[in-house]
């Protein structure tokens, strides 16, 4: 739940500037709002706190690609497929890359070549468990691939304007 919060917080901080005035306000009224059946919400804070909301942090990493923003940040990926033999590795990597795509297309794929080895991994997890929840789910839709497929730590790419 908390990572819900941070997705949150990153889309305002990347909104702007008359955007992030309209969020600040937007969730210190929700929080301070009044309602049957709710708890309520006291903030104590200095005035600089509440102007911090929206702010990006100076080493945060943006990259902009066909109109949609991504975050990049450290995360998880599952990696389906990984080879070193010239010939067969590239095609094998996207004709698995196009079984994954059919049966979960909201999943993102990427299929890298790093000397000397093709590498097909899956999605954008900003938690272990969410990569090894869908490790899981790939091996059972796809039992041939099961043996490959593990979870690693790299840098993801989460897109913002989805939020």
């Amino acid at each position: 739940m908390k990572w819900h919060h941070c997705y949150i917080l990153i889309c305002l901080f990347l909104c702007g500037s008359e955007n992030r005035l309209a969020a600040q306000n937007f969730i210190f009224e929700s929080l301070a709002s009044v309602g049957a059946g709710k708890g309520t919400v006291v903030i104590h804070q200095p005035a600089a706190v509440r102007q911090l909301v929206g702010m990006l942090p100076p080493d945060t990493k943006i990259e902009e690609e066909n109109g949609t923003r991504f975050l990049l940040m450290q995360g998880y990926r599952v990696q389906v497929f990984s080879g070193n033999n010239q010939r067969r590795s590239k095609d094998e990597a996207f004709n698995k890359e196009s079984q994954i795509q059919t049966l979960y297309p909201d999943l993102p794929t990427y299929v890298h070549y790093t000397a000397p080895f093709w590498r097909l991994r899956v999605g954008d997890f900003t938690s272990y468990e969410e990569a090894l929840s869908t490790k899981y789910k790939l091996g059972d839709a796809f039992p041939s691939f099961k043996q490959e497929i593990n979870v690693y730590r790299e840098e993801i790419r989460i897109p913002l304007n989805q939020f």
